[in-house]
């Protein structure tokens, strides 16, 4: 066994140039350190950020001298008394953050003393209180989300929707991540022969963000670059809507109309009626308990539930066992997001996927806008078998450091 020698903190940046926390934590098989990331549309539910340099002394000061000593393969009671510490439902105390960065890196030290590679650590964790019928797959079977077009706060652009994901169908990793490249090139020839060279400005992500305003126009130069790339039929499409950022006083402002659920609702059955939607994520605010209902319920009621398509909460949901089962019990939705730093610990996250799967939901391991190039929601989609991955558009290096740690890992599941 290895103990914990020494935690340290660590003022880093992230993708949107602002500060983000870093944990070491030093056992007998080395130093392993992890970094939290930041969200930019983020639920009033999830777990609280702190400022960064307040989280670094908490690490240092409260949470070290109460690890130190501790054995790293104990993850569950390392998260325990981190949550014991902290003392808050939100991890307002002492910061998601500065918890998350030490929970991260104490399993990253865990899994080298058991000579295990992070998933399948992961994976061990994971099932000792999963049903049995939890099993590998070979090869790797974890759909990206590739977040090729940027709209709302992640984007300067006049799209209200903020994510348009392409999510190729094969049964590789590897070839999806090939054909997500090639739609992604294909669209940015696009953009740029009818918008001009500022259409292909990056959003926080690396999705493009040209000057759009209707959803209906992005889907179409999404359905054009699946069609120049020869992938037609072969491509579902997620869209991330974050309407919680454009509902005010009971209404969606969108596209320059103030729409009530119900208007909003016909507007999603027109969509998934004419393009290949495969998801929603967050169709309505986070506390329009009312739309969700109505929403899940008339696409049940027509049978397209079952029929390849899900509704994911986000910031309904925000990886909160809590939330998760409020919406199972309001019948609102057939997935979530899955987000480490919205619960704050390894071991909240891992509950929460256990009772996700459950209830036979969806699950989509998330990054955040404001990320680094730290990999570790790589190994989690992995360790707990997620049906999906969302990490941003196959550009940037934040966002290609997921995908490049999905390939090293598909090429280790495929060995003999």
């Amino acid at each position: 066994m290895s103990k914990i020698k020494s935690i340290k903190g660590r003022v880093v940046l992230n993708s949107k140039g602002m500060w983000a926390v870093e944990a070491e934590v030093e056992s007998g098989q080395g130093i392993f350190s992890a970094q939290v990331p930041s969200g930019t549309s983020r639920g009033k539910y999830e777990a609280i950020e702190i400022e960064a340099k307040k989280a670094v002394e908490n690490i240092e000061k409260i949470i070290m001298p109460k690890l130190v000593g501790l054995e790293v393969t104990g993850q569950k009671k390392i998260d325990e008394i981190l949550i014991k510490l902290d003392g808050t439902e939100n991890k307002s105390k002492l910061g998601a953050n500065a918890i998350l960065a030490v929970s991260m890196a104490c399993c990253r030290a865990g899994a080298a003393v058991e000579n295990l590679p992070l998933y399948s650590y992961i994976s061990q964790i994971y099932m000792v209180e999963t049903p049995a019928s939890f099993t590998w797959v070979r090869p790797l079977q974890v759909f990206p989300c590739f977040n090729i077009l940027n709209g709302g706060l992640h984007a300067g652009n006049d799209l209200d929707i903020q994510e348009f994901m392409i999510v190729p169908q094969l049964e590789s990793f590897r070839e999806n991540l090939r054909i997500g490249v090639k739609i992604y090139q294909k669209l940015k020839e696009i953009l740029k022969t009818k918008f001009g060279s500022l259409a292909i400005n990056l959003g926080d992500e690396g999705g493009f963000a040209p000057p759009l305003t209707k959803t209906k126009e992005a889907l179409d130069l999404i359905m054009e670059a699946i069609k120049a790339a020869g992938y037609e039929g072969k491509i579902k499409i997620g869209l991330d809507v974050a309407a919680s950022e454009f509902f005010e006083e009971g209404k969606y402002n969108f596209e320059e109309e103030k729409k009530t659920g119900e208007e909003l609702l016909k507007f999603y059955q027109g969509l998934i009626k004419n393009y290949p939607i495969l998801f929603l994520e967050d169709p309505f605010s986070q506390d329009d308990w009312n739309a969700w209902q109505d929403f899940y319920n008339s696409l049940r009621s027509y049978g397209i539930i079952e029929k390849d398509f899900f509704v994911a909460g986000d910031d309904l949901t925000v990886t909160n066992l809590k939330r998760i089962r409020e919406a199972k019990r309001k019948e609102t939705c057939n997935g979530i997001i899955l987000k480490p730093n919205q619960t704050g610990t390894v071991t909240e996250t891992l509950q929460v996927a256990k009772l996700a799967k459950k209830f036979g939901w969806k699950i989509i391991v998330s990054h955040r806008s404001g990320d680094t190039c730290d990999n570790f929601i790589s190994d989690l989609a992995a360790g707990i078998k997620a049906d999906f991955i969302k990490a941003g558009a196959p550009a940037r290096g934040e966002r290609v450091a997921k995908y490049n740690r999905l390939l090293r890992i598909e090429g280790e599941l495929t060995l003999p």
